[in-house]
């Protein structure tokens, strides 16, 4: 699977060929490096681990991941995320991943952690439609009924209630991809990504592509007939 580890760096606008505005997020992807191999005989499945990130330190890693990859030669990496392969595709270790696996057009699967935002009401949380605002009302933003006393005598299980808001991992799908910058490690997408800014992301080339939506076939366009003439010459047995 094409994939590759990167962070958002914020939200801008992009001019298309129609000439019209499109929201639009600006990436970092990569460069990635293969830190280590997985195989069928020793680990059951295909894959590859991936580092990403140079802005780490010595004292923040700990002891077994800096050996691990100190054995390897390989510098150290903020995050490290495993990738399946298929199997036609084959790696090698300390192998550099760039943003050039990816091309305009391609559509992204993209996978974040969204934006926490605490302890948050059910009208915020749920969208509820809450209670009139009038004062006199006394019924404005508040839960009101959990369930009946007689039956069940509980609350049901995932009923709507306020509670955490955010900080769980979302992923988007099948986000174009308006442009690829090469040289500065960028890419541009179309849409919002999950996460705020520098929140990393795992990019990968979609797995559920739209179909698309059928073009509309021209209508033909009949002449129209004088219902007095198509008479009479059904009458004389003319089509």
């Amino acid at each position: 699977m094409q994939a590759i580890l990167g962070k958002k760096v914020g939200m801008t606008q992009y001019r298309n060929a129609e000439g019209n505005f499109v929201a639009a997020t600006a990436l970092v992807a990569g460069p990635c490096i293969v830190t280590d191999l997985k195989n069928l005989e020793k680990h059951g499945y295909r894959a590859i681990q991936v580092g990403f990130g140079d802005d780490v330190k010595e004292k923040n890693v700990s002891k077994a991941y800096k050996t691990s990859l100190a054995k390897k030669k390989l510098p150290l990496k903020k995050w490290l995320r495993e990738i399946r392969l298929d199997e036609k595709e084959s790696f090698e270790l300390g192998q550099e991943i760039k943003v050039d696996i990816f091309k305009a057009g391609d559509l992204l699967d993209i996978q974040g952690k969204s934006i926490g935002k605490g302890f948050a009401g059910g009208m915020k949380r749920w969208h509820w439609r809450g209670g009139p605002g009038s004062h006199g009302s006394m019924f404005h933003r508040r839960i009101g009924s959990a369930g009946a006393s007689s039956f069940p005598s509980r609350t049901w299980p995932g009923h709507h209630m306020p509670g955490h808001l955010g900080d769980v991992n979302r992923t988007v799908q099948n986000l174009e991809v308006l442009k690829v910058d090469v040289e500065k490690n960028l890419i541009l997408v179309k849409g919002s990504v999950p996460g705020g800014d520098n929140a990393l992301l795992y990019i990968r080339r979609s797995l559920k592509q739209p179909t698309g939506v059928k073009p509309k076939q021209a209508q033909k366009v009949s002449e129209s007939k004088d219902p007095l003439k198509a008479s009479k010459k059904a009458a004389a047995g003319k089509k």
